[in-house]
């Protein structure tokens, strides 16, 4: 029998989101935040959350929040 095809949890281009978070976080530059006006970016896990909310508001292929992680933010 021949596989079935998985499904990408994720799209390419939210993939280069996070790359592009990434690369600004090692830059130094990444702030976390609206705007840009909360502090430096400290983890790399901090900046991978920034880069797949950015392509969630983009309309990007993301799964949603975890209703665990969701609770943990109010």
């Amino acid at each position: 029998m021949a596989k079935k095809a998985k499904k990408r949890k994720y799209s390419k281009s939210s993939g280069k989101e996070v790359e592009s978070e990434m690369r600004r976080y090692k830059k130094g530059t990444a702030k976390s935040g609206r705007s840009g006006k909360g502090g430096k970016v400290k983890s790399k896990k901090q900046a991978i959350a920034i880069g797949l909310s950015k392509a969630r508001k983009k309309g990007k292929k993301v799964p949603k929040k975890s209703a665990k992680k969701q609770g943990a933010k109010r």
